[in-house]
């Protein structure tokens, strides 16, 4: 119904109380039926001088009234709110970058596929889940550069991210120069927060900015990094391309953790290790919590209240029962 666009209901449970409606007609039936009696006659004379009136016509007046009058009652118990009129706080969101590794260590498969589709299989999903936050994305291997920069259209994100892949950019794990990108991306931001989630599988062995400095320089714009290092521990099968086809071999896992742990920390984040994809679905969900829990962004709803106009009709139509049942219809047949 029209009448019902745009309202809830603060106690839905009243609405229970709509099978007293038919229990109550059913009875009044009932009666009915039981204050009816059987007349004979012997001719049709004795009815002729009836005087014809339409007030018999109306004698089920009462319960019709007492009916409407019912179900608005529990209308105006459930509390119809208007949900048009809540107003929205507004409310300054958070700013994201992602610095993802694409080297050619990446393509190890010890997460499925492999660790860079695994990444951002599940950062895709973690930006799906974030509709109100402006995030970005920036690439790093032998260099970097900004894939996608700081946007609330994440469908256009998300296309950005599919197409990432190795090979975009010279070989090598540049986690200084990504992480100084990503900042770059955040310095001019008026988020009240700005985070950097960096993603690599390696050691820092190209690039001009060393990681830690890259870490001061984030700390200095407020900005926070949660660092995720990618990679089970020991060894893990690396697909290499030969005459015969693709053959694998063991690669051994050099995550530079100590550096990693040191950009969380000096920037007021947090290092998470990453060992196959349920790991890093955890920790994209802890970030997701953390981040969440720092800013604290509530909506502030104001509700109309739309009970009053039940509650009034159903006054309306008891006492029109009442008053009918007490002069139009007292004489009336029941």
């Amino acid at each position: 119904m029209i009448w019902f666009k745009g309202i809830e209901f603060a106690h839905p449970g009243f609405f229970w109380l709509f099978i007293s409606i038919p229990l109550m007609v059913g009875w009044y039936i009932w009666k009915q039926k039981q204050l009816q009696g059987n007349l004979a006659m012997p001719t049709i004379r004795g009815f002729a001088m009836i005087t014809k009136s339409m007030l018999p016509r109306f004698r089920h007046l009462g319960i019709i009234l007492r009916s409407f009058a019912m179900a608005a009652l529990i209308i105006a118990l459930a509390r119809p709110q208007s949900s048009l009129s809540w107003q929205d706080t507004t409310t300054e969101g958070i700013d994201i970058v992602i610095a993802s590794d694409i080297s050619g260590s990446m393509l190890a498969e010890d997460f499925k596929p492999n660790r860079l589709e695994a990444g951002k299989n599940i950062a895709i999903d973690f930006i799906q889940n974030r509709p109100n936050d402006r995030i970005g994305l920036v690439v790093f291997s032998g260099e970097s550069f900004t894939q996608c920069p700081l946007t609330i259209d994440h469908s256009v994100l998300v296309n950005l991210y599919a197409d990432i892949k190795n090979g975009m950019i010279e070989d090598g794990t540049a986690i200084g120069m990504g992480l100084a990108t990503a900042v770059n991306r955040l310095k001019d931001s008026e988020a009240k927060s700005k985070v950097v989630i960096l993603l690599t599988d390696g050691s820092n062995n190209s690039g001009s900015i060393p990681p830690v400095t890259a870490a001061e320089i984030a700390k200095q714009f407020g900005v926070r990094v949660y660092t995720v290092g990618i990679g089970t521990n020991g060894y893990a099968p690396y697909p290499v391309q030969t005459p015969m086809g693709v053959q694998y071999q063991r690669m051994k896992v050099d995550i530079d953790e100590g550096t990693l742990n040191k950009i969380a920390t000096i920037t007021g984040g947090k290092y998470f290790r990453a060992t196959n994809n349920s790991a890093l679905k955890d920790i994209y969900e802890q970030i997701d919590k953390l981040e969440k829990a720092k800013i604290d962004v509530t909506q502030y709803r104001k509700k109309t209240e739309r009970f009053l106009p039940f509650a009034i009709i159903a006054l309306a139509l008891l006492s029109l029962e009442f008053l009918t049942r007490h002069t139009l219809l007292k004489g009336a047949i029941t």
